[in-house]
């Protein structure tokens, strides 16, 4: 068993000191510090610690790689600084002492999409495989699908929609439950909410262009009406709605007697959001998140789509490292609310391969450096399935030539991307597997985007080594360049 006692010590000192610890957990690899003042934090002296593989900031957290064994490491800082740990959420909490409005503003959408995310990749899954049983035409089952010749693939067809369906057009009942858990209000309230933006009773959003206006039901209330019409994979309403809801629920506890508030403090709550959300709030979210998904989707189609994207693509590892690139989650159910699939998604998974392949030639270059094949082959695999903050932060950051190599081979993976207009049925495993999600008439064009995001970021990230570009770090080794590049031709 590894001593950490020393490397604990160190690390404690380097941060500033038990007084400059606001507080102190971690996750599966990392330790999460919130520190009253970053700036004392000596981020040299921590890098040289033997047991630390990385770190960086996010979310007003300073986050130190340790690894697989960081629970231990974890319970030996304890010992030595005699911080007592807190939970995941209420670290999330203190470190938003730390954030500006604009960081707090994205650290709640974070917050709020997290825990869908396995839910929509599951979805995404499944769309991708329903594509196969019923878009593709064999010519080896004279020219017709999968579901066409075989009951029993019909069936699992349909029987998949269940879940495919559930996921999507059910995706505001999530999210309400989600915003709930997340303001620590009543969850079931949430939950009631966003079924009630989807209910059956109500006109499908998917059906609103398609029918005419005189035709829409209606709720009649002698001298006003309101429209029943469905919010079925809208974001935005449902989050208005959802922070209406919390909003409310959190003012009537502090203005309702206990005795008395487990009867009116649901049903002021409730009654109103849902009475807003169909008169005010959804038919105002809908036309801000179909504002949003034009813009974008304007972008990704227009004439100059090449440059929108391979700005994206250039520019998405970036945004992962402020936490901006949560904000895509939203984007991207929007777009497959309102164009049947999103452009957007797939550049995401180009991005993370781009990382990947990056270290990947990081770990060529560094071949026989024990220490370092800890965190780079780790987190190779992890970026090819598509997440990528171990790699950019632990290796990629670190030496900056290998992060800017594959933004490049990014950029020109998302512009040949758009050009194609490559289009994903939904959000899906990010990374290689990221095929899965893709239509499938796009797949042989995506293959190609997959391709320059593997090649040309490996051989970016050889060159500029071999030519001292960005790269103030990692002097050349023992073997020339000529014989680097022509291991590589070989």
């Amino acid at each position: 068993m590894t001593d950490f006692k020393k490397d604990a010590t160190e690390l404690l000192k380097d941060v500033g000191g038990k007084e400059n610890i606001a507080a102190v957990t971690h996750c599966a690899t990392r330790m999460r510090f919130v520190l009253n003042d970053p700036s004392q934090a000596d981020e040299k002296a921590i890098e040289k610690i033997p047991s630390v593989k990385g770190m960086f900031t996010q979310a007003g957290q300073f986050q130190v790689i340790i690894g697989n064994e960081v629970a231990m490491f974890y319970n030996e800082f304890a010992k030595i600084s005699g911080v007592e740990g807190v939970s995941k959420d209420q670290a999330k909490v203190a470190a938003k002492q730390n954030l500006n409005p604009v960081q707090r503003a994205i650290s709640v959408l974070a917050e709020i999409f997290t825990p869908l995310i396995p839910a929509i990749v599951v979805g995404g899954l499944i769309l991708g495989f329903r594509n196969i049983l019923d878009g593709i035409v064999f010519s080896g089952l004279g020219n017709q699908t999968i579901v066409e010749v075989s009951q029993f693939w019909s069936g699992v067809d349909s029987f998949l929609w269940l879940i495919g369906e559930a996921i999507f057009q059910f995706l505001p009942v999530g999210i309400t439950w989600s915003i709930s858990k997340k303001m620590g209000t009543t969850q079931i309230l949430g939950i009631v909410l966003g079924i009630t933006l989807v209910s059956p009773q109500l006109l499908n959003a998917y059906s609103v262009a398609s029918t005419a206006a005189a035709d829409i039901p209606y709720w009649n209330f002698g001298f006003f009406k309101i429209e029943m019409i469905g919010y079925q994979a809208q974001v935005i309403p449902a989050m208005l709605a959802g922070f209406l809801l919390c909003y409310l629920e959190i003012f009537f506890r502090k203005h309702i007697p206990q005795a008395v508030s487990m009867i009116f403090v649901p049903l002021f709550s409730l009654v109103p959001t849902v009475l807003a959300a169909h008169v005010i709030l959804g038919p105002i979210g809908w036309k801000i998140g179909s504002f949003i998904s034009d813009i974008v989707y304007s972008g990704l189609t227009s004439s100059f789509n090449w440059l929108f994207g391979a700005l994206f693509g250039f520019l998405y590892a970036p945004l992962v490292i402020t936490g901006l690139h949560h904000m895509t989650n939203a984007i991207d159910l929007q777009l497959i609310a309102d164009f049947h699939g999103t452009n957007l998604w797939p550049m995401i998974a180009l991005s993370n391969i781009a990382q990947g392949s990056a270290v990947l030639a990081v770990i060529f270059l560094h071949r026989g450096n024990k220490d370092e094949e800890q965190v780079s082959i780790p987190s190779v695999i992890s970026c090819y399935l598509g997440v990528t903050e171990p790699a950019m932060f632990g290796i990629n950051l670190k030496y900056i030539y290998p992060f800017v190599a594959a933004m490049i081979g990014s950029g020109i993976a998302g512009l040949v991307s758009t050009l194609f207009n490559v289009t994903a049925n939904s959000v899906g495993v990010g990374g290689l597997p990221g095929i899965l999600s893709i239509q499938l008439p796009y797949w042989g064009k995506y293959l190609l985007c997959m391709i320059i995001a593997i090649v040309v970021p490996f051989i970016l990230t050889v060159v500029f080594r071999q030519r001292g570009i960005l790269n103030k770090l990692d002097p050349a080794g023992t073997k020339g360049d000529e014989d680097i590049m022509e291991e590589i031709n070989v």
